[in-house]
């Protein structure tokens, strides 16, 4: 079962050129799965699955307090898992067939206010490398929607600031190219010119855009960290993490009128229905202007 995990992985990385954690989701999600056929259903060949034994796994995942979006997750891994397996002629049949996902409703995404956003931005201190680092990275956030991961990944070449662009790799290394505003590069301008040189490393060479103390590429829990202690110098007091930036950017655009498809190819979403659930979010906002600040509401 193992090895089959393995084609499979395989499968997804050279064929499918999905990204490292959606790999290491399918990854996780397929691990458990497998362990659970072996141990608890007593199964060595995973033709001789059958829907009854995914339907116990599933319950298996219920008991122990999943969610039911992470329930649809699995059996979106397990039919994928079964699909390559009935294509490569490794089982002979598709117990997968008649599973179905989990109803769940969809939260609306968390975002800041304008006033919020504007607060944040300002909150990095230009008194060192480290702030014009920290102000450079949330104007390129909130400049251009990007994922954190895609932040991180940034290298000098993808930055164009004569041109007003960045490039960037996103999910299944799909490239996109973003505008950026006067001020986002005004930011990274000043970085490049105050700070990113103080943080490179004498001993080694990294092209990453945005660098640690120690000269290196941040990394995504090292952007956190960061993001969790300007908010707090900013006195925000909502939930706030990367994706924040992210879901703020494209509700913003949206509200001052912006094209849903030009958000959808600035985000980088593959379908539409994904970006439509902002959409949502700047109808929920009028709502509570509405009710906030008229009088007969």
């Amino acid at each position: 079962m193992e090895d089959r995990l393995d084609d499979f992985i395989h499968f997804l990385v050279v064929e499918k050129g999905l990204s490292k954690n959606t790999i290491v989701s399918y990854k996780r999600d397929l691990n458990s799965y497998i362990t659970y056929l072996k141990n608890v259903e007593q199964l060595g060949d995973l033709n001789g699955v059958q829907r009854p034994q995914i339907v116990h796994f599933l319950g298996h995942l219920k008991d122990t307090g999943k969610s039911s979006k992470t329930l649809a997750r699995h059996i979106a891994s397990i039919r994928a898992f079964h699909h390559f397996l009935l294509r490569e002629k490794a089982v002979d049949h598709d117990p997968t067939v008649h599973i179905e996902s989990p109803q769940h409703e969809r939260s609306l995404p968390k975002v800041l206010s304008m006033e919020e956003v504007e607060t944040l931005l300002d909150s990095p201190k230009l008194t060192d490398h480290f702030g014009y680092r920290d102000k450079a990275m949330l104007e390129m956030m909130y400049a251009t929607g990007i994922r954190v991961s895609e932040l991180i990944g940034l290298t000098l070449s993808d930055i164009h600031l004569t041109m007003g662009f960045v490039r960037c790799m996103g999910k299944g290394s799909k490239e996109r190219i973003i505008p950026i505003g006067k001020t986002a590069s005004d930011a990274i301008e000043q970085y490049l010119e105050k700070g990113r040189p103080k943080l490179v490393s004498k001993k080694h060479k990294d092209d990453s855009l945005f660098l640690n103390h120690h000269g290196k590429g941040l990394s995504r829990q090292g952007f956190w960290k960061i993001l969790k202690r300007l908010a707090t110098e900013a006195g925000i007091e909502k939930e706030l993490t990367p994706h924040t930036m992210r879901h703020s950017f494209a509700t913003h655009l949206l509200e001052n009128g912006a094209d849903l498809r030009a958000v959808q190819e600035m985000l980088g979403h593959a379908d539409i229905s994904t970006t439509q659930i902002y959409t949502h979010v700047t109808k929920t906002r009028l709502k509570d202007v509405y009710t906030k600040f008229h009088p007969r509401a």
